[in-house]
């Protein structure tokens, strides 16, 4: 079976993209046993909690993310640059336990999925 990542790489409001990888990641979890989802960029915001998007009149979809255990999605990294530059620490308060990966094992890791899906 091929084997998927999915890299979010924008923010949780203003745009529809996590949300769309959100339900791609649910839809593809029923045929792909091989899944890897990367946070990078302003996509590192989608892992933060109490959100109030209902300020801004968009929806709360962040805490979905949190289902994914559920569907034995466990393979979750965060860009350690990316989340350092926007002032995250290793003790930021996230709603998934992700893996902190420097720029070399990011790659690593990221090519040793088939397909890379970008959100």
């Amino acid at each position: 079976m091929k084997s998927i990542a999915v890299m979010f790489t924008h923010g949780p409001h203003f745009n529809a993209s996590g949300r769309e990888g959100l339900d791609t990641i649910l839809a593809i979890s029923a045929i792909c046993q091989k899944i890897g989802i990367f946070f990078i960029a302003d996509g590192i915001f989608l892992l933060l909690p109490n959100q109030e998007p209902a300020k801004i009149l968009a929806k709360n979809f962040v805490n979905l993310f949190k289902i994914l255990p559920l569907y034995e999605i466990n393979c979750l990294y965060l860009y350690a640059n990316s989340a350092i530059q926007r002032g995250f620490n290793m003790q930021t308060n996230l709603i998934l336990e992700v893996e902190w990966l420097q720029t070399d094992i990011w790659n690593k890791k990221l090519s040793a999925y088939n397909h890379v899906l970008t959100f």
